[in-house]
């Protein structure tokens, strides 16, 4: 008897910036992301993934310059790296009403967002899209946000967590339990909309927010949008098992992404929640043609156009290490910094098949960042896909592109009908779930029970000290 085979999870990585994780690619004549501004660029995107069974569009933020390299900003200015970048939550509204199934994973930061405006954010936002949006949860990185917002230096990397966790209770206090299900009546003859007495203050004071009152917006669909986390240090990995229903995970091998799998699944064990209770993903470059040799030709007329400085600039944001100083034939090493540790951890801790350099670094981020490339015909990436998939564990991809759209319209155009051929990609058919029923059943638009956030949907007048 044979085995079914396991669908996967497949989402266009996005980011509203000119360069994404793909080094001066934008200067390919088929690349269209300098029309990032423009909604007909975003919707373009949106329509194509949608009618092609992706699962959602995960949108990228960085809320500072790139300015590590060299201690300025001028590399990422000049080529283009994550600068200039815009808002990714503006742009959601307007997409889900040119779209039909696709959801949207939004990241935002518990370091520079506050909790009650945040919650009115997302709230809306999953009425707008009806149910079909996810907040990707981040503490952010870069020195450059902190300075900008209102603090000397950026926090230290264990308190940005302790305080996004305190982020989160207030979130789920107000999605989960300020309003009850039936506060909304929506009586016109009686002349009563909400009904008061089902309408609670969540009184929450802690150690960062001081949040008193009730949630502004009457509940969603989801109530609390599909919880993304991509922090893979020992604390990220503890406030992915406590909070995360998809995690995101970096590595440049199975290996070291299913260690990462393994220790966030019994951390998780530990928190109560069920085997089944968070999905994994991780990132994803293809380069796709009509067969082996057309594929790998195309690789190497992307190699052309990357750009090494917008590389080094990249690297040094994501690992708070300036490369600027280092000799290109240099090996990589650990260095504890207060950014983001699971990127440098990854390539010289966990993948001990490979000694990196500064040079090889700076190479192999010129398409897809520091994620893996996959090269070949349709037939080849399929099968690269499903290897990967299964000898590390996760549930799907986030699909980084080298061109936009170029890009996923390949993956679409060669890709998507081998994959759901071999019963690895849902196809579009038109049915209206919500992000959460996709990713884990119909039925289930709420936070499973086994979820943390569960404990504070019961209120009547304020949450007891306990769970403050």
């Amino acid at each position: 008897m044979t085995t079914a085979k396991k669908q996967l999870l497949f989402n266009g990585f996005m980011m509203n910036v000119v360069g994404h994780v793909s080094a001066g690619l934008w200067r390919h004549p088929d690349d269209r992301a300098s029309e990032y501004t423009t909604l007909d660029y975003w919707l373009h995107i949106a329509r194509l993934l949608d009618e092609a069974g992706f699962d959602a569009m995960f949108i990228a933020d960085a809320l500072g310059q790139i300015d590590v390299y060299q201690g300025k900003p001028d590399a990422a200015l000049r080529t283009a790296a994550q600068s200039p970048v815009n808002d990714p939550l503006l742009l959601v509204s307007a997409m889900a009403a040119a779209t039909r199934q696709l959801g949207f994973g939004i990241t935002v930061s518990t370091t520079y967002e506050h909790p009650y405006l945040l919650a009115r954010k997302f709230t809306t936002l999953d009425h707008l899209t009806k149910g079909r949006v996810a907040w990707n949860i981040v503490t952010s990185v870069l020195e450059s946000a902190a300075r900008n917002l209102g603090l000397e230096k950026q926090m230290d990397h264990d308190e940005r967590y302790e305080r996004a966790q305190e982020f989160l209770e207030v979130t789920y206090k107000l999605w989960e339990g300020s309003w009850e299900d039936d506060a909304v009546r929506r009586d016109r003859e009686a002349g009563v909309y909400t009904d008061p007495a089902k309408v609670h203050p969540i009184r929450h004071q802690g150690r960062w927010f001081t949040v008193p009152d009730a949630h502004l917006s009457e509940p969603s669909p989801q109530r609390t949008p599909v919880l993304f986390q991509a922090g893979t240090s020992d604390r990220g990995r503890l406030f992915a098992a406590q909070n995360a229903e998809v995690v995101f995970l970096g590595g440049t091998t199975p290996q070291s992404i299913a260690q990462n799998i393994d220790k966030i699944r019994t951390l998780a064990h530990e928190q109560g929640r069920g085997a089944e209770a968070i999905r994994f993903i991780t990132a994803i470059s293809v380069v796709v043609d009509e067969d082996d040799a057309r594929a790998h030709a195309k690789f190497q007329d992307y190699l052309n156009y990357t750009s090494q400085e917008a590389a080094l600039a990249l690297f040094s944001a994501w690992t708070g290490v300036d490369w600027s100083g280092w000799s290109l034939d240099e090996p990589l090493k650990y260095i504890e910094t207060n950014a983001s540790r699971s990127a440098l951890a990854g390539l010289t801790r966990i993948d001990a098949e490979r000694q990196w350099t500064v040079g090889d670094i700076s190479n192999y981020i010129g398409i897809g960042g520091i994620h893996p490339t996959l090269v070949g015909s349709p037939q080849s990436v399929a099968d690269q896909l499903e290897a990967f998939a299964d000898a590390s564990g996760v549930d799907g991809f986030n699909l980084a592109y080298a061109i936009s759209p170029g890009s996923f319209e390949d993956f679409v155009r060669w890709v998507v009908p081998e994959l759901q051929a071999r019963g690895r990609m849902r196809r579009a058919d038109g049915t209206s779930l919500t992000l959460r029923e996709r990713l884990q059943g119909r039925g289930q638009q709420r936070l499973r029970d086994d979820h943390p956030g569960t404990r504070f949907r019961q209120l009547t007048d304020g949450y007891p000290q306990e769970v403050q």
